[in-house]
């Protein structure tokens, strides 16, 4: 389990497997009692139906368990869709490896906050009179250049490699805010005054412990829409927006020795 845990995608891979020799058995056992035509139909459908089920029972986040009930199905219209050329695919492919490398990796998507929620954040930055703002895992860079400016300098690190090159050049036509391509858990968070997140359940244990290690007290951690596990969050601001996001907020009171080094 915690290989599966490190590395999702086996255990996607193992409930297709596994479902895939459910569907065969089904096969065996109805083959010909049903309209052929109905029968496969019905056979995409269990298998994405099993290896949906059996991707959430081993506790894969929300997005596993769609891609397992939908991939037997796109198999299928891949396989069936003819002659077309191959190059679209593999372009797409790969503008989908470069901007959403680090889902395999860290368990961690592409996340894009919204405008409510910048706002927010540019109201907390003012309500405590601070400065300096970054956000780990700033994707396209749109929270940064909005709170960048007025006195405030904002900066967000990235290592999707398309997410990252995307949001460096609209900073730079906008004039505001700075990206680095950088590792969150190698990025030095001890001058800041807000630290955002948009993330995912998985790295955030960890996340407020680096906060711990190296943020200064009185400076706040922001985590959207994911809370520390087994941690009351200091505030919770509920936002208006469709759909319905917490910002989940954690003061840093004092400061646990760093034992890394």
């Amino acid at each position: 389990m915690k290989l599966i845990r490190s590395y999702p995608i086996i255990g996607a891979m193992m409930a297709q497997v596994i479902a895939a020799l459910v569907a065969i058995l089904l096969n065996a056992a109805l083959g010909g009692v049903i309209d052929a035509r109905l029968f496969f139909w019905g056979s995409l459908m269990v298998q994405g139906g099993v290896a949906a089920a059996i991707t959430r029972a081993l506790g894969l986040a929300t997005w596993w368990v769609w891609i397992g009930l939908f991939f037997p199905l796109a198999v299928y219209l891949a396989l069936a869709s003819g002659d077309l050329p191959a190059w679209p695919f593999g372009v797409a492919f790969l503008v989908l490896s470069l901007l959403f490398s680090n889902t395999a990796r860290e368990r961690v998507p592409l996340y894009l906050s919204n405008r409510l929620t910048s706002k927010a954040l540019l109201s907390l930055m003012q309500e405590r009179g601070a400065t300096r703002f970054m956000d780990l895992g700033s994707g396209l860079g749109g929270v940064v250049r909005a709170i960048d400016g007025d006195g405030r300098i904002a900066v967000g690190v990235e290592t999707a490699p398309l997410a990252f090159l995307v949001s460096v050049i609209l900073s730079k036509i906008r004039g505001r805010g700075r990206i680095f391509r950088q590792d969150i858990w190698s990025t030095d968070i001890s001058k800041q005054d807000v630290v955002y997140t948009f993330l995912s359940p998985e790295p955030m244990a960890r996340v407020y412990q680096k906060a711990k290690r190296e943020m200064k007290p009185g400076s706040i951690l922001v985590s959207n829409s994911f809370a520390v596990p087994g941690l009351a969050a200091d505030e919770v601001w509920d936002l208006s927006d469709r759909r319905k996001t917490q910002l989940f907020i954690y003061r840093m009171t004092d400061v646990i020795a760093d034992t890394s080094k």
